[in-house]
């Protein structure tokens, strides 16, 4: 399957390292980060599949899609990943021309099944093992594991590193905004947490961001500042977690 080339394309770049070091095993690949880079390496390069996120500044998932479609750009595979998970979506994105559906949080094993069928049809998924047991702490070890398949572990411990950066960022601006009451910005500082951390399998974090973000949702500002010391709270429980390393070194 080496001979296969998966086009990533995703405005986030934490998850696009994480992507690439789920497939990278498997795969060639080359990432994109908008909808705009996608469309000129599909036009200068061959791919065997896309994987578009929907959400992107310049141009979206599906705009770029239509692109793709009505100008013959590319015959391939297109799989639409997004935080929108209930059916009623899953079947809104098949009907723009998407060829299948991802839902955020991305689980590896998903990931691989989903690309796995649509490059190698009729051979099922038996390359692609392992169980997706959840563990109900504040790092999902499972996720851990299931990237050990892939990858090395220094490898996977710099992306859960390079996590806590964006994490601690991302919690500062949120705090600012806070501050300010720019509460649509808040969403989607909480929307890019809430996923990353999903895919991550960080429990503490995600838990913190998906009430969160329903709440800003709705306009929902009457605990604001307890809902912000929940993330700070999660951010904490998992800086201590990977700076102890104990997570890590029982699989080195």
């Amino acid at each position: 399957m080496k001979n296969k080339k998966v086009l990533i394309v995703d405005d986030n770049a934490l998850n696009r390292r994480v992507f690439e070091n789920v497939i990278g095993h498997n795969y060639f690949f080359d990432s994109a980060s908008d909808g705009l880079e996608a469309i000129d390496l599909l036009k200068r390069n061959h791919y065997d599949i896309v994987l578009m996120d929907i959400q992107m500044p310049k141009l979206d998932g599906i705009s770029c899609l239509k692109i793709i479609r009505e100008e013959d750009i590319a015959d391939i595979p297109v799989i639409a990943i997004s935080a929108y998970s209930n059916q009623g979506d899953r079947d809104y994105f098949l009907s723009t021309g998407f060829d299948d559906f991802i839902a955020k949080p991305v689980k590896p094993k998903d990931l691989l099944e989903t690309i796995h069928f649509h490059l190698q049809p009729g051979l099922g998924s038996s390359a692609v093992d392992g169980e997706d047991s959840g563990e109900h702490v504040d790092l999902n070890e499972t996720v851990i594991r299931q990237l050990l398949k892939y990858h090395s572990i220094e490898n996977i411990k710099a992306v859960y590193f390079d996590f806590l950066e964006e994490a601690k960022n991302l919690t500062e601006e949120i705090k600012i905004l806070a501050e300010l009451k720019k509460f649509d910005e808040i969403g989607e500082k909480l929307h890019i947490l809430k996923g990353n951390s999903g895919t991550l399998g960080v429990l503490a974090i995600y838990r913190a961001t998906a009430g969160f973000e329903k709440k800003i949702k709705q306009s929902n500002l009457e605990n604001i500042k307890t809902d912000m010391a929940y993330l700070e709270s999660g951010l904490k429980t998992y800086q201590q977690i990977i700076e102890s390393d104990k997570i890590f070194s029982k699989y080195e």
